[in-house]
């Protein structure tokens, strides 16, 4: 075995001679988490019945102290999260119901109203606490598009006249207090996730956008019309297709969908685009044969996701330059299901068998990278990595092995970006070489390795 490691300087690459757009600090961060584990927790986790989205966006919870999970423990839940290899871990404080898991000042639909702990509970704070204690970074979903208990759809109240003006007056600004408490209360996030956007004051919704810059500067913001830091990735299938650039062409995706033609422009990027923002990769982990559960549902276990699955999902979603976020699933009784747990470190430490351990490894800057491998050495994975504090740098390229004497074209592609990993047929090689066929600007590899599995 051969292993060359070559460093780069970052200060050689001066800002001023950047063609491409570059990620700030949280879309980095982002980037290199790879997996982040989102939890969805409601109240009609608790009502015995199968969750249907349409139903609970229109429909109040009868009696809310049906919310009662005697064995909450918020630590199981983030080991679980790590235990899979996440980075990051989302709650969501809010979601269609309306009803905050938090100590809420502003919306008395909260768990304040509870006779669950007598009222004092806070499952946000409780969640922020165990990710800090895990070394995982916390974050928080806040869902103001529907709710049920106010009778909010799709950002709107309905009804009209004075009723509906100035119930809509009073729904935008008790949304902008819950952003207020959620971003000031709980210390450093790592992103501010509103789900199906936060319409701003220009569409007749609250101004949160100006409150999470103010509260969380180093937070993603995912996103209204105007800001969108990372873009969803068009299904929630766990992957992106290849290529998907980590750049767009609008500051925000939810402008710019491109519905009409099967959301093809936030499933591919534009590598010409003028803002970085990377694609995700979303699926609940319980949506197996047919199923999309993201919230837990009793005798629900058969629909956990099987390990090749979710490889697959890995493959091509954090091997297609995106990040993968898995739906996790408390139950009633505030624990991830031991079934679920058990897969989530099953996916974490497959992914460590097969990603953590090279058989040879090199970066560099330039047209044409090496890898010497001994003669005849069997591979079956490749990862390559561009640096991307300098921008997605590559536009074509052609990876060649070395067999008998002779090199052969491999595999060719486009985008590399932050990670993109090729899965290829058992091989025997005496060399890999990465050559840059089209690139804007010098390409800058942090990572050429060959695995075999």
């Amino acid at each position: 075995m051969i292993v060359i490691i070559t460093s780069i300087t970052p200060t050689v690459f001066a800002q001023s001679n950047l063609t491409v757009p570059v990620p700030n600090p949280a879309q980095l961060a982002w980037q290199n988490a790879e997996l982040v584990a989102v939890f969805h927790y409601d109240l009609h986790v608790f009502d015995g019945k199968k969750y249907v989205q349409r139903e609970n966006r229109i429909t109040p919870v009868p009696d809310y102290n049906i919310f009662n999970p005697e064995q909450l423990d918020t630590d199981q839940w983030v080991k679980s999260a790590k235990d899979m290899g996440a980075k990051i871990a989302i709650l969501t404080a809010t979601h269609e119901t309306g009803f905050a898991i938090y100590q809420s000042d502003v919306n008395p639909y909260s768990l304040k109203a509870l006779k669950w702990r007598d009222g004092k509970g806070d499952i946000v704070g409780d969640f922020v606490e165990s990710c800090r204690k895990y070394g995982i970074e916390p974050g928080i979903y806040i869902g103001i598009r529907w709710n049920s208990f106010y009778g909010i759809h799709d950002f709107k109240v309905q009804g009209e006249g004075g009723f509906s003006k100035n119930r809509q007056e009073h729904y935008n600004r008790m949304c902008e207090g819950m952003v207020e408490e959620l971003t000031s209360k709980y210390g450093d996030l790592a992103i501010i996730w509103f789900d199906g956007g936060a319409h701003g004051p220009k569409q007749g919704g609250p101004d949160v956008q100006g409150i999470v810059e103010r509260n969380q500067p180093n937070a993603i913001f995912y996103h209204n019309l105007e800001r969108a830091d990372i873009r969803w990735g068009g299904s929630e299938s766990g992957t992106v297709p290849y290529p998907c650039w980590g750049t767009y062409p609008a500051p925000s995706w939810f402008a710019n969908r491109g519905d009409s033609i099967g959301f093809r422009p936030i499933k591919y990027g534009d590598p010409d685009g003028d803002y970085f923002m990377p694609a995700m990769s979303d699926a609940p982990l319980r949506g197996y044969d047919g199923r999309h559960e993201w919230f837990w549902e009793p005798g629900d276990e058969d629909h956990i996701f099987p390990l090749e699955n979710l490889m697959h999902m890995y493959e091509n979603s954090v091997g297609h330059n995106s990040t993968l976020i898995l739906g996790i699933t408390p139950d009633d009784n505030g624990l991830v299901p031991v079934k679920d747990a058990n897969r989530m470190k099953e996916f974490g430490d497959e992914v460590k068998r097969i990603y953590t351990s090279p058989i040879a490894e090199t970066s560099g800057t330039g047209k044409r990278l090496m890898l010497k491998l001994e003669k005849g050495e069997v591979i079956n994975h490749v990862v390559l990595q561009e640096d991307i504090r300098f921008g997605e740098r590559i536009r074509a390229f052609v990876l060649e092995g070395k067999a008998s004497g002779k090199w052969k074209e491999i595999y060719n592609g486009s985008s590399i970006g932050h990670k993109h990993i090729i899965v290829l047929e058992d091989m025997e090689v005496d060399g890999l070489r990465l050559m840059i066929k089209e690139s804007k600007g010098e390409p800058i590899i942090q990572v050429f390795k060959a695995y075999l599995n």
